[in-house]
């Protein structure tokens, strides 16, 4: 008996993009999130005292990367929602929640599509054009499991070497690449348009700002909601510059 039927001639792609085999995965692979997050978190209180961190310090880093995440969530979830009719809830929450890239994602089931004379979404978008697109993307993001997997065991001897040899270069080099990293991605975004770089001064200025309030007046929660705080401002900045029609 066949657990997940194809039909190579439907349309009616919620039929098998909605089956429960892909909800119980995704439901799956959520689970695993969930219990690997109890054992890093019960690790870094375990952790803490060697380390010279007080509990609430550790208190105060979780809530810190917590709110962090709030930003980035929101334009990962966006991105879902328009991905949702093209891919279905269980193969969304898998990928672009979880390890893919809407941009690789959509592209590789892109031309994978394209390999059957179909369009994602348009004509030709049958049950076995999806479960064609959807084993793409999930073999791309494989791929990029499988590379973390073994080139971490490889980088991770690296830096042991590399401490031996000076302790402080390993902690410039993290600090420096992340630097440099963020830098690019900004500076790419200011040459879109100037509401790009209206967006960023103003994301700039709120979280100065923030840092500078939680030293004076001794607000460390000002520290932590900074960069929720000066995403929201510097979307409604955007929204402003762009006009309500735009």
């Amino acid at each position: 008996m066949r657990v997940l039927a194809v039909d190579p001639t439907s349309t009616d792609i919620g039929a098998i993009a909605l089956g429960p085999v892909l909800w119980a995965c995704a439901a799956g692979v959520f689970l695993v999130i969930i219990v690997q997050s109890a054992v890093y978190l019960r690790a870094i209180r375990r952790a803490a005292h060697s380390a010279d961190l007080t509990h609430a310090q550790v208190n105060s880093a979780v809530r810190t990367g917590a709110v962090a995440a709030i930003g980035p969530s929101l334009a990962v979830a966006l991105v879902a929602i328009s991905l949702l009719p093209l891919f279905g809830t269980p193969a969304v929450l898998t990928r672009i929640g979880l390890v893919g890239s809407a941009a690789f994602d959509v592209a590789a089931a892109g031309i994978a599509a394209g390999t059957q004379g179909a369009e994602l979404g348009g004509v030709g978008y049958t049950q076995k054009v999806f479960a064609i697109g959807f084993a793409a993307m999930t073999i791309g993001g494989l791929v990029w499991m499988l590379t973390t997997l073994v080139l971490t065991p490889i980088l991770s001897r690296g830096d042991v070497t590399l401490r031996r040899v000076n302790p402080a270069i390993m902690t410039i080099v993290p600090g420096a690449a992340l630097l440099g990293a963020f830098v690019t991605l900004t500076l790419q975004e200011t040459l879109k348009s100037p509401v790009h770089v209206i967006t960023l001064l103003t994301s700039a200025a709120v979280m100065g700002l923030c840092l500078l309030l939680a030293r004076v007046l001794r607000r460390p929660w000002l520290r932590e909601w900074g960069l929720g705080i000066s995403i929201a401002v510097a979307l409604a900045a955007a929204f402003a510059a762009s006009g309500p029609l735009a």
